[in-house]
C-alpha cells in the first residue's frame, strides 16, 4: 500500500487541476491512497475522488490576519500533528505558493514540491526537500500530472487526462428542476474578470426565445443581489440562494450547457463535462483556462471581457 499525502488548499479550480494527476497514479499504482491537506471551503473537491480517504481541512485564510490569535495557533497545531501522526510513503506539496509552503514546513517528513524556478510562488521551493522542475508554460493540469509522476516515479502520460471523480456526493437541490435549463455563472473574485449585467441580460432574451430557463448560482449575499438583477428581466431566468458545492456540481453536471465567467464553477463544467462557454479577459487560458472536453474558451481583446460580444457568445452554444 502506497499512502500519499497532498498539500493543496486552494483555490477551487486549482484543485480541480489536481485530479487527473490523481487519476493517472491510481493507474499506476492499484494500491495507491490519497489524503489531502485543503481549505474547509472547498474539501468537497477533495472527497469527490474515489482515492482520497481523508481529508485535512484548514481554515488558513483566517492565519495571515490572526497568526497570533489562540484559534489559529490552536489549530496549526492540530494540523501540525495530523499531518505527522501518519507515515506517509510521499508527502507532495501540489500548489507550491507560500501558504501551502507554510504547511509543507511543519511536516516531519521530506516533502516534494517545485524547484525555485517553477514554484508559483517565491521561496516557497525552500520548504521542500526533493525539488522538480516543471515547465512554467505547461497547463495547470500537466503542471499537476508531471510533479506527482515525478515525484512517486512513473512516467506520466500527458495525452491522457482523466478527472476521475465519482457524483454520489452530489446533491439534488430542494427545487424542481426545469427540463430544459442552463447554468449561467456571473460572477468572479476580480472586476476584470466580470462581463456586464446589460450583456447577462441581452444572453438571457435569447435563451428565452429558445425556452430555456437560465440558473444562476452565486457564493455570495453580493454575487446573489448582482445574479437577480440580471435575472430580473425573464421569467425564465432565476438567481438560486447561495448552495452548498455538491448542490451546485449537480446543477452543472445535469445542465443543457453552462456560460460561465473565469471562475471556479467554470472548471467544474470541465470536470463533469456539460458543455460550457468561458469568458476570459486577463487570463492565460494556456495556463489556467478549463481544461477539458465540451469546452469552448471566447477571449476579449486587449484582455477586456467587455469586447467580448453577446452574438459570438451565442455562435459558440451548443442548441
Amino acid at each position: 500500500m502506497k499512502r500519499v499525502l497532498i498539500i493543496k488548499l486552494t483555490s477551487m479550480g486549482d484543485l480541480m487541476h489536481a485530479l487527473p494527476a490523481i487519476t493517472e497514479a491510481k493507474s499506476k499504482y492499484e494500491d495507491i491512497e490519497f489524503d489531502w491537506v485543503i481549505d474547509k471551503n472547498f474539501s468537497s473537491v477533495a472527497k469527490w475522488h474515489p482515492s482520497v480517504i481523508n481529508t485535512i481541512e484548514t481554515n488558513h485564510r483566517k492565519w495571515k490576519t490572526n497568526i497570533f490569535s489562540s484559534e489559529v495557533r490552536k489549530e496549526i497545531k492540530d494540523i501540525r500533528s495530523k499531518i505527522n501522526e501518519a507515515s506517509y510513503d510521499f508527502v507532495v506539496d501540489m500548489q507550491n505558493n507560500l501558504k501551502s509552503a507554510f504547511v509543507s514546513y511543519n511536516s516531519k517528513q521530506e516533502v516534494y514540491g517545485m524547484d525555485k524556478n517553477s514554484a508559483r510562488e517565491f521561496p516557497a521551493h525552500l520548504a521542500y526537500k526533493n525539488k522538480i522542475d516543471v515547465d512554467k508554460s505547461l497547463h495547470a493540469v500537466l503542471r499537476q500530472k508531471i510533479l506527482l509522476s515525478s515525484s512517486l516515479g512513473y512516467e506520466t502520460n500527458l495525452e491522457i487526462n482523466d478527472y476521475g471523480i465519482e457524483k454520489i456526493a452530489f446533491e439534488k437541490p430542494d427545487f424542481d428542476l426545469p427540463d430544459n435549463y442552463c447554468v449561467l455563472v456571473q460572477n468572479a473574485s476580480w472586476p476584470t474578470k466580470l462581463w456586464s449585467v446589460q450583456k447577462w441580460q441581452d444572453l438571457i432574451d435569447y435563451l428565452e426565445q429558445k425556452n430555456i430557463t437560465c440558473l444562476l448560482p452565486s457564493g455570495t449575499i453580493k454575487e446573489k443581489l448582482r445574479a437577480e438583477t440580471i435575472a430580473s428581466k425573464s421569467n425564465l431566468a432565476k438567481a438560486l440562494d447561495i448552495m452548498d458545492l455538491n448542490k451546485v456540481a449537480y446543477l452543472i453536471d445535469n445542465a443543457n450547457f453552462c456560460v460561465c465567467s473565469d471562475t471556479g464553477l467554470a472548471h467544474l463544467s470541465a470536470v463533469v463535462g456539460t458543455p460550457s462557454t468561458t469568458l476570459y479577459g486577463p487570463t492565460d487560458v494556456n495556463l489556467i483556462g478549463t481544461f477539458g472536453k465540451n469546452q469552448a474558451h471566447l477571449i476579449g481583446d486587449n484582455g477586456d471581457m467587455e469586447a467580448i460580444s453577446v452574438e459570438r457568445v451565442i455562435s459558440s452554444l451548443r442548441i
